[in-house]
């Protein structure tokens, strides 16, 4: 996790369930990570492939590597981690903000889903460098505002991301998840669309 937060460009803790690193042989120095975890969003969870599947979900919700490691480097160390996780519905984002376009979730042959919904996340004054989860979880923008005075909070807008799927598991179960995911497949973007 301090490689995450020093290294990673949000620069903050998350929750992770699943660590993996990518270490150089010949120094033995660790060069990229990738970690996997339960997202806060019920949301998201339930709305990939319904409530039934909300418990087989995790997020990718950091991925970094030196810029030094060749090009297929990020492809290996998710598509070889990946294959070590307990679950078979795997959601990451690609950040536009950032100006991503989530062109390692293509390599790794992710499916694409389109965008993230506009959305306005309060922040409260004193707390912005931590996520809005960590203290509106569950709450509504009203309870937020009552739980910390209307003085204190204020919302910004949330860049929105790319969302890509990966199914890890066999074939006819991909088959079976493919015709309950709820997000309908696209082509891959080649540039940011906002």
């Amino acid at each position: 996790m301090d490689i995450v937060v020093a290294r990673h460009y949000l620069h903050r803790k998350c929750p992770v369930s699943h660590a993996f690193g990518l270490v150089d042989k010949r120094s033995g120095r660790v060069v990229g990570v990738v970690t996997y975890g339960v997202s806060p969003s019920s949301t998201l969870l339930k709305g990939i492939c319904g409530p039934e599947e909300a418990h087989n979900v995790y997020e990718l919700n950091r991925l970094w590597v030196e810029d030094f490691v060749p090009k297929n480097g990020e492809s290996y160390l998710v598509a070889g981690s990946m294959k070590e996780l307990d679950r078979e519905i795997i959601v990451s984002f690609a950040d536009t903000s950032q100006g991503h376009v989530g062109y390692i979730y293509q390599a790794s042959n992710f499916i694409y889903t389109g965008l993230s919904a506009k959305f306005k996340d309060p922040k409260v004054k004193g707390r912005e460098n931590q996520h809005h989860a960590t203290y509106a979880n569950g709450l509504t923008n009203q309870q937020v505002i009552d739980k910390f005075g209307a003085d204190n909070v204020y919302f910004v807008e949330r860049p929105r991301k790319h969302r890509y799927i990966f199914f890890n598991c066999s074939k006819t179960r991909r088959k079976e998840l493919l015709k309950k995911l709820r997000y309908k497949v696209i082509e891959y973007p080649k540039t940011q669309r906002l």
